[in-house]
């Protein structure tokens, strides 16, 4: 009886698992080769479906109870292979074992894998040199970042986001938000002690195959012109759409970086404006990309307050070309016609315009890339060269860590991939600053430029 009952058990789930063959070895002393149960006990130990009892036997001998059975079941139901009508009819015997053990194990495992976690350890480190006539001036910071980014599974279609940062700075020991860290760094005051923990994103995100859709405060990378416009956050919805021509379309509020206009430190709510943005662009694997974009920022108050305008119009269209797999080269150019007078100074009451320099209006970069470093590929680097213009009204928020709105220069970095996840990067940027207006007295540009030099290293530690 007892011998008829395992048999019928080991054929039974045999039948259900997914392997075909029976290569694998039998990890069971006590089933020796040439048993009669020997094959169908090593192929259900290799698919996991039984495990013994830890100590290298299998016990063959004792009955096995409804509970144990339904172990099985669920074990062999798990590997998601075989012969399906077989597992239903165990599982519609065993059903209140399954119930009571199986399907609830199942649910709290599924439930565990829906939420992952990964993340990354950072040290950036930013020195800074501006010659004005002769006078050098120097800005040196040094910050450290912990960044957690958990994912949840809502269902096939949906699921949650976040991204949860911690920032210091190293030169004063005071905690930092990310915004004033990255953007803003001769501007941050060094004695403001702020929370450093933040949820700097959150947002919920919807596949649909050819359509994505984000809610909430969003991550926006402008995909034509690789971050040149944009790279941060947006708090609104965002729509992208279409296989291999796509169309992103992005609104909500949104913060404009510059070092020099509409940023104060300790005014968390005048560099926020309302966005919007249409993308339409070709698949990014291609051989040759391109795409072409518009983007709207409007924040009336603090705009008209220092440009007398209410919002920048930007257009912008990008081209990029494939040599072979470690070589590319790309570019984009952006344009805006708002604004056309800066009304810095008061005289005798009113405000004296000054006409803005076209320069201030255009935004464009052309980078060469060579190979590119996986931190997963120890020993994988990668390398770029680019010439990048940043005019202060034509870029909003740009992803670049030496050069930020209102510099033109040369731009150069290396990455490499010291361990697997473990990557360094270093990057130069040498340039100069441009002005926005001719302040009355109508010199050439370049007469008022201040040069500028930036050395940039990164180390990131990813998990």
């Amino acid at each position: 009886m007892r011998k008829a009952l395992l048999s019928t058990c080991a054929a039974a789930l045999l039948a259900a698992s997914a392997s075909t063959a029976f290569a694998a070895a039998n990890p069971f002393e006590d089933v020796p080769e040439g048993h009669w149960a020997y094959d169908a006990v090593a192929q259900l130990a290799a698919d996991g479906v039984i495990e013994g009892y830890g100590d290298g036997t299998y016990r063959g001998d004792p009955k096995i109870t409804r509970f144990e059975m339904a172990k099985m079941v669920a074990r062999a139901m798990a590997n998601g292979g075989g012969d399906r009508a077989t597992l239903d009819k165990l599982a519609a015997e065993f059903a209140d074992e399954l119930n009571s053990l199986g399907v609830r194990v199942a649910n709290l495992e599924k439930k565990v894998d829906n939420m992952t976690w990964k993340g990354q350890l950072r040290y950036r480190y930013h020195n800074e040199w501006e010659i004005d006539e002769g006078v050098s001036t120097r800005y040196a910071h040094s910050f450290v970042t912990l960044r957690l980014e958990p994912s949840m599974r809502v269902n096939e279609h949906w699921s949650g986001h976040a991204r949860i940062d911690f920032n210091s700075n190293m030169n004063s020991a005071a905690n930092t938000p990310a915004a004033h860290m990255t953007y803003t760094k001769r501007h941050l005051e060094s004695d403001i002690e702020y929370n450093g923990m933040r949820v700097e994103r959150i947002w919920a995100e919807g596949d649909y195959g050819n359509l994505n859709i984000k809610l909430g405060k969003l991550p926006y990378f402008s995909n034509i012109d690789e971050g040149m416009m944009y790279d941060d956050n947006v708090a609104g919805g965002q729509i992208t759409f279409g296989n291999k021509v796509k169309a992103t379309l992005t609104a909500g509020r949104a913060k404009r970086f510059d070092g020099e206009l509409g940023i104060d430190p300790d005014d968390g709510d005048n560099d926020t404006g309302s966005y919007q943005a249409i993308e339409i662009y070709n698949d990014r694997a291609d051989k040759w990309t391109w795409g072409v974009a518009w983007h709207r920022w409007a924040n009336a108050h603090e705009m008209v307050d220092d440009i007398n305008a209410e919002k920048l119009n930007i257009y912008e269209a990008a081209l990029g070309y494939k040599f072979n797999k470690n070589l590319r080269l790309h570019g984009a150019f952006a344009w805006t016609n708002d604004p056309d007078y800066d009304q810095p100074d008061m005289e005798d009451g009113e405000f004296n315009p000054q006409p803005i320099f076209s320069h201030s209006k255009r935004s464009w970069s052309i980078e060469l890339d060579y190979k590119k470093a996986d931190p997963k590929d120890k020993g994988s680097w990668g390398a770029f060269l680019a010439y990048r213009h940043l005019g202060h009204y034509s870029s909003i928020a740009p992803t670049y860590d030496t050069i930020y709105n209102g510099r033109r220069g040369v731009e150069l970095g290396v990455s490499y991939v010291f361990l697997k996840n473990l990557m360094g990067t270093v990057k130069f940027f040498r340039g100069e600053k441009m002005p926005d207006d001719d302040n009355g007295d109508n010199p050439g540009p370049r007469d008022q430029m201040e040069r500028d030099s930036v050395i940039f290293v990164e180390l990131n530690f990813f998990f």
